[in-house]
């Protein structure tokens, strides 16, 4: 009788956690979201957001309908599932807790290809997008995995969806992405139509795509964990999902270092989740050693994949989804058939190649790689081919300059109450050589001294002499490194007022080279400071010297000063004016 109280409360037992796992799968919506408006530009944020809603929220409609039949039905011919609505005929008998698990996983599937199509999609076409691969995509490719189908029959694994759910979604965003093409200013081509450039488009907010990164790691245990039945199975799962996407981190993080000169944050971020893509399939099967083998391929195979659609390719993937989920999927799935031991806790009958398994089972997952490959492929391009015909794909190059959040939503901003500056909209090269050779001013000619910080005067039209008055404002552009040292400097000279404006601007300088995902970087818009004094006691040419010698390093670009002639000043407290008024600033 105990045994039998035991069976009953541990079956109960993992029956709770089960919907727990799929609330964490859930939660992985918010994940995607935060890694995908954070990886793109903020005038998009809100278009991103909400796409990220609405494949959760179609999905759902679509999978009531038809998608969970397809996919748990009645088995017909190993194909699909037996269409049925039994969650409004039969609710009382109805499989609740197998409906929200498989729900969760279809929105996943889903929601892999927004990133990949992101700034430059029509909102309506995405949206049709995600009910078909929700309603018939998915769910009939799942049915041949999960679902009694001729794949599970043949014994094919995958556990948690490397296959099912990341390489179908990965193979979505490249069609998709390839079909509605790059975003403007991507590539640069030539006369002849050949790309000689790729651009970076800096994500605006890498800290909130950390955020979903850890969003999403801390799903995957449900994710991966959600279908275990034993503690033992459920222990030794998530010991190979932590282990898998720490290994891909730490050697995506050595090789951007060795190749770029610096750890790439973007990238590896991505490798965290192809980790855990990647040991999606084999999480229950495979031993530690195989997890960090796993890992560390997935690592450098995220760096590859980014690489190959820039460079290659030429298809435009913000995210890296691509990458992370196609690329990762397929390798995870094969990896099944390598790394399987009878050692892992749960499995008693599936060795993999490396494990003294032969090739039955690689045969077989190599084979439910490419066999549910095609099925997407193909269908993916059929989706997207009636949907460019019929709504159009992409929105129009004024839309996607001015941003989908105003066009597309009548979202001003997704901000609203910040100041958001679009650091990728314009690119100024320069092949010239920026130092002047000394960094002392003192010992610097008149000539150097103005090219690094030049002076530039009012000057009347007609005669083209500088305008003379005994008030004049000068406006001081600088680095905002600088200040400490020029604040000092106009206080030794006697200046007891300044206005300063934090701002962004561009000159000659362009930055030293900075890699962002690979890309060399134009960095056009750099952050500065705008220091404004209005004097009349304290002679111009004093602050303008003063000035010049703090802000001095031998380099173009140090800064500029613009003196401009004040006509009238009015203190509003005392109603006194010009000179009079300026006494107690100065």
């Amino acid at each position: 009788m105990t045994e039998e109280l035991m069976e009953v409360f541990r079956g109960e037992l993992f029956g709770v956690w089960f919907l727990i796992g799929a609330a964490l799968v859930f939660w992985m919506q918010a994940g995607f979201a935060m890694v995908e408006t954070g990886f793109s530009r903020a005038k998009n944020a809100g278009n991103i957001l909400m796409k990220n809603l609405m494949d959760f929220c179609i999905g759902c409609c679509m999978f009531i309908l038809i998608g969970f039949g397809l996919l748990l039905g009645e088995d017909v011919l190993g194909f699909i599932g037996k269409p049925g609505l039994d969650i409004f005929t039969a609710y009382e008998s109805f499989d609740w807790s197998n409906f929200v698990f498989n729900l969760v996983f279809c929105a996943t599937t889903a929601t892999i290809v927004s990133g990949a199509m992101a700034e430059r999609t029509k909102f309506l076409s995405y949206c049709v997008y995600s009910g078909v691969i929700s309603a018939l995509i998915y769910p009939i490719e799942a049915h041949w995995i999960w679902g009694g189908g001729w794949l599970a029959e043949m014994g094919f694994h995958d556990f948690a969806g490397s296959c099912a759910i990341h390489m179908v979604g990965g193979i979505a965003a490249l069609v998709g992405a390839k079909m509605v093409g790059a975003r403007i200013g991507k590539f640069e081509k030539d006369s002849s139509g050949k790309i000689v450039k790729v651009n970076a488009f800096p994500g605006h907010n890498i800290v909130i795509g950390a955020l979903g990164v850890f969003i999403l790691w801390l799903g995957w245990y449900g994710f991966n964990g959600a279908a275990c039945t034993s503690l033992e199975q459920l222990a030794s799962v998530f010991v190979t999902t932590t282990i898998a996407p720490s290994v891909a981190t730490v050697v995506c993080m050595i090789y951007t270092w060795v190749h770029y000169g610096k750890p790439d944050v973007s990238m590896c971020l991505n490798a965290s989740l192809a980790g855990l893509v990647a040991i999606t399939a084999p999480c229950d099967v495979t031993d530690a050693f195989g997890a960090i083998v796993i890992g560390a391929v997935a690592g450098l195979l995220v760096c590859f994949g980014v690489w190959f659609l820039d460079y290659k390719l030429h298809i435009d993937d913000p995210v890296g989804a691509v990458a992370v989920h196609m690329m990762n999927g397929v390798w995870g799935t094969i990896a099944t058939g390598l790394f399987a031991t009878t050692k892992a806790p749960g499995n008693d009958t599936m060795d993999g190649l490396f494990y003294g398994g032969g090739f039955s089972l690689l045969g077989v997952q190599v084979l439910g790689c490419v066999a549910v490959a095609a099925w997407t492929v193909i269908t993916m391009c059929i989706v997207f081919a009636i949907i460019k015909a019929i709504f159009g794909l992409r929105v129009s190059e004024e839309e996607e300059i001015e941003g989908l959040d105003t066009m597309e939503h009548g979202l001003a901003s997704a901000y609203a109450g910040f100041s958001i500056v679009d650091m990728t909209e314009a690119a100024m090269i320069t092949n010239e050589n920026t130092s002047l050779g000394v960094s002392e001013y003192d010992e610097a000619s008149e000539a150097m001294r103005n090219a690094s910080v030049p002076v530039n005067n009012m000057v009347d039209t007609v005669s083209g002499t500088p305008l003379a008055s005994p008030i004049n404002k000068v406006v001081i552009v600088t680095k905002l490194s600088r200040y400490d040292k020029i604040k000092r400097a106009l206080n030794d000279l006697g200046v007891t007022g300044i206005t300063v404006t934090q701002v962004t601007g561009c000159g000659i300088q362009k930055g030293a080279g900075q890699m962002y995902r690979g890309v060399e970087m134009d960095m056009t818009l750099l952050p500065k400071i705008k220091l404004e004094v209005v004097v009349s006691k304290i002679p111009v040419d004093a602050v303008i010297e003063a000035a010049k010698k703090a802000l001095y390093t031998g380099k173009i670009g140090d800064g500029k000063i613009f003196v401009y002639p004040v006509s009238r000043v009015v203190k509003i407290r005392t109603g006194e004016e010009n000179y009079d008024a300026l006494q107690d600033v100065e």
